[in-house]
């Protein structure tokens, strides 16, 4: 379960909101593994990529 700020990420995507591109981490997702997603999307994500969206991690 993500929580509230899953729901209010995603109630501004709906409502065309601006918002910069939002990565959810779900509570059971180990730490290395969340930290080795991020690293990636950092190291691979061209600027702006990721605006108006909500994702969840992991990315595998």
């Amino acid at each position: 379960m993500l929580g509230l700020a899953a729901d209010e990420n995603f109630a501004r995507v709906q409502a065309g909101l601006r918002m910069p591109g939002v990565f959810q981490i779900g509570r059971n997702i180990p730490i290395g593994v969340a930290i080795e997603d991020v690293l990636l999307l950092v190291e691979y994500s061209r600027e702006g990529e990721w605006e108006g969206q909500v994702r969840y991690l992991p990315l595998r």
